[in-house]
């Protein structure tokens, strides 16, 4: 049984929304994130990375960022202004990029139910990484951005929210600099009712994306209780702010990897190492034409990898992935890189950045090789999830994002 909990949404005035909303704190590094916010004072990048309005000496994890954030969080609300829904609501999410749209439901959901694996996670988390939004959600007393999460779509919900679309109008509707249009209504209040029924009925839902957000909200639940003698398991902290998407909705683009040596190795050498286990053959496209194909790229030109009859099939679903191939099959035994996690000789590069970053990546010599992958499926995600295994590093690259900023849950 999952829940699906309405909530009183802090967000900004219909005027400045484009303005509030801001890229997602994880996907843009400090100088990147200052750039997107100078010369706009409301960008929710003050709020969620605060340190680029401070000294290049302080600390990012420092008490002092956090205590900066929550008094731009502050100041934000009264300049932006930030208003407060007087009723709990659910809310309807659309995303669209070119010709591919996604509609999601915006709403709260139990950190009961992540701790207890109604929603499921693929990915693990890092210690430091839940340390800091955990610190952030405390001392501001937010989240300020949503988790993504997806399930196996409900035809009554689908309904449901196609209607309120249709009859009514949108409270943002804007196009952000990256070309993404955000839209986002407010359910008919008539509705919450049949909607969180139907969620009830739900065995599952999954985390897409977010899964350091989703770790911190039960951090900070696990605080708030012990801090609380009243605790009743109906305050805010219960519950983080996540958009649920039917599943057959998504797109997920590959994250192809650069490696930036051959261990020593001639390009020669290499190719004689690779046929090891895969078939190597000369192509024109960049693209994969299927799972269990990989494109490679060096010394300008692209070869087609296919595991041959040494490459077995594994009794993991994960291990089966064709990024796990790779790995395990050329890049730890053929260039020595037994922990992607960790080894500096190998970067990952998002889908959304296109193959010709990296023909350019190798061109210029920055990288020796690179890889051209297939995209994870979401079924593939789901399978992992419902095994209870976590996808192998980088494995899956969501596009259209989700926008920080429009809808605030307050704890």
């Amino acid at each position: 049984m999952a829940v699906i909990h309405p909530f009183k949404a802090v967000r900004p005035h219909e005027k400045v929304a484009h303005l509030v909303a801001s890229v997602p704190y994880d996907v843009v590094n400090k100088e990147e994130a200052a750039a997107q916010a100078k010369g706009n004072p409301l960008s929710l990048l003050r709020v969620t990375r605060s340190e680029i309005e401070m000294s290049p000496d302080v600390n990012v994890y420092s008490n002092e960022v956090y205590l900066k954030a929550k008094e731009n969080f502050e100041r934000l609300r009264v300049e932006a202004p930030l208003i407060q829904d007087d009723v709990p609501n659910l809310y309807i999410y659309k995303l669209t990029m070119v010709t591919h749209s996604q509609v999601g439901i915006a709403a709260t959901f139990s950190v009961d139910d992540y701790n207890n694996d109604v929603i499921k996670k693929h990915e693990k988390t890092r210690k430091v990484k839940e340390d800091d939004r955990t610190n952030h959600i405390i001392t501001t007393g937010a989240q300020t951005g949503p988790v993504f999460l997806t399930y196996k779509g409900i035809e009554a919900v689908n309904k449901i929210v196609s209607d309120s679309m249709s009859k009514t109008s949108p409270i943002y509707d804007f196009t952000a600099a990256d070309g993404i249009k955000h839209q986002i209504w407010v359910l008919n209040q008539d509705s919450l009712k049949t909607i969180v029924k139907e969620i009830a009925a739900v065995k599952n839902l999954y985390i897409a994306d977010g899964h350091h957000r989703a770790a911190s909200a039960s951090r900070t639940q696990k605080a708030k209780k012990d801090q609380n003698p009243d605790h009743n398991g109906t305050e805010e902290y219960n519950f983080f702010l996540a958009v649920l998407f039917p599943a057959e909705q998504l797109r997920i683009m590959p994250y192809n990897r650069v490696v930036h040596d051959l261990k020593g190795m001639d390009t020669a050498r290499f190719l004689d190492n690779v046929k090891s286990n895969f078939s190597v053959e000369p192509v024109e496209s960049p693209d994969p034409p299927s799972t269990k194909s990989i494109v490679m790229y060096i010394d300008k030109k692209w070869y087609l990898l296919k595991p041959n009859q040494n490459v077995k099939h594994a009794q993991s679903v994960g291990d089966n992935l064709d990024v796990s191939i790779l790995q395990n099959y050329l890049l730890h035994p053929v260039l020595g890189i037994e922990d992607p996690r960790t080894d500096n000789r190998i970067d990952f590069i998002g889908g959304i950045r296109g193959t010709e970053e990296l023909v350019k990546l190798v061109d210029t010599g920055k990288a020796a090789v690179a890889f051209s992958m297939y995209p994870v499926s979401v079924d593939d995600l789901i399978r992992i999830s419902d095994a209870g295994e976590t996808m192998p590093p980088k494995s899956t690259w969501f596009e259209p994002k989700l926008r920080d900023g429009l809808l605030i849950h307050t704890i």
